[in-house]
């Protein structure tokens, strides 16, 4: 499975902005997918989640109520829809794949295919 990021870039605090994770592979439906971000510095965290079947999502706590995360199996891609961002969301952004279907959905460790990352940069 590859994992291709985009729609990262440079937005002012108060912005929006939405990644999408393009993945191959006729298996992406039975995937769980999940996003993280590493900020300069700092250890790859946690953002969150997507089951397989799109119904059951998870967020870390900083996120909860400001971003969305959704899949369209037929278009193989997961989305982030990031608003009221924040400078402290500044990070490369990562998608993820779990084939097994963890529990532990906020554990990297989990997640056997990762994109390049794409970089969000919210200025203030």
């Amino acid at each position: 499975v590859q994992l291709v990021e985009s729609g990262g870039g440079l937005v002012q605090a108060g912005g929006s902005l939405r990644l999408s994770c393009a993945a191959s592979g006729r298996t992406f439906s039975s995937y769980n997918m999940g996003w993280f971000r590493q900020a300069p510095g700092k250890e790859r965290d946690f953002v969150a989640s997507i089951n397989w079947s799109g119904d059951n999502t998870y967020y870390a706590d900083s996120v909860k109520g400001r971003f969305t995360i959704s899949r369209d199996n037929a278009k193989n891609t997961v989305y982030l829809q990031m608003n009221s961002l924040k400078p402290e969301d500044t990070a490369v952004y990562f998608c993820a794949a779990d084939p097994f279907g963890s529990s532990w959905y906020w554990d990297r460790g989990q997640y056997d295919y990762w994109g390049q990352g794409t970089l969000v940069t919210v200025s203030s």
